[in-house]
């Protein structure tokens, strides 16, 4: 049986606010193995970008217990949960966050900067050509499509080689066509490279393209048929 990578047990995440708590994330219990390719589903203010939030180690739970790689980070300071992050785990955002001076190389370069690893020009290069992006290693990100653009911060996201990579409503900036390739992208990097995949999505069609699905609806784990959706698969 595959490795437990990132366990939770009622987690809860909770944001204090003068008049009132708001429970994001309520007492949720799930379990990611090595080669898992998970999307979480929900409608919009359901908790899906708190919960993933919250696996990848960007903010402490609030209560519950969290392990990510056999490590207890439930309540980890703040440069343990960064140390994570560099050496372990990666984010997408449906905002791509590449920076804007810099050429598609130099942003899959960058996260290896911040790890303090060696940078490894041709490491980037090939990432650039995994993801199709061979005849566009130079350019900007002005000069990329949203799709290319998406690319670009996969290869990025790929840079340090991470255990677990989260993406964040990957496609919610693109049009059909390239949600689907960006999924598809997905889909063989999980399969051809046995990377694990946490995706949050609202798209029934591209929530069904991976493994398992987790429906979330007021902060909590709920069955399909409760979970707010309009589901066509």
């Amino acid at each position: 049986m595959k490795e437990i990578i990132i366990k939770a047990e009622k987690l809860t995440r909770t944001y204090k606010l003068p008049a009132e708590e708001i429970h994001a994330v309520r007492d949720v219990d799930l379990e990611i193995r090595s080669g898992d390719f998970i999307a979480i589903m929900g409608p919009s203010g359901s908790g899906k970008t708190t919960l993933l939030d919250s696996l990848g180690c960007l903010g402490r739970i609030s209560s519950g217990r969290l392990s990510v790689l056999g490590r207890d980070v439930s309540q980890a300071k703040e440069n343990t949960l960064v140390f994570m992050r560099r050496k372990f785990i990666s984010f997408i955002f449906q905002d791509f966050l590449l920076i804007p001076s810099l050429s598609a190389l130099e942003n899959v370069e960058l996260p290896l900067y911040f790890a303090r690893d060696k940078q490894d020009r041709g490491r980037a290069v090939e990432l650039l050509q995994k993801v199709g992006l061979q005849d566009r290693i130079n350019h900007l990100p002005k000069e990329l499509s949203g799709g290319e653009k998406q690319r670009v911060a996969i290869a990025r996201a790929l840079a340090i080689s991470p255990k677990v990579l989260f993406a964040d409503e990957p496609t919610g900036n693109l049009d059909t066509k390239s949600s689907q390739e960006i999924f598809e992208l997905f889909r063989k990097l999980n399969k051809e490279d046995g990377l694990t995949l946490v995706v949050t999505t609202h798209n029934p069609q591209l929530g069904a393209l991976a493994d398992r699905i987790f429906y979330i609806k007021d902060g909590s784990i709920v069955p399909k048929e409760a979970s707010g959706l309009s589901l066509s698969s």
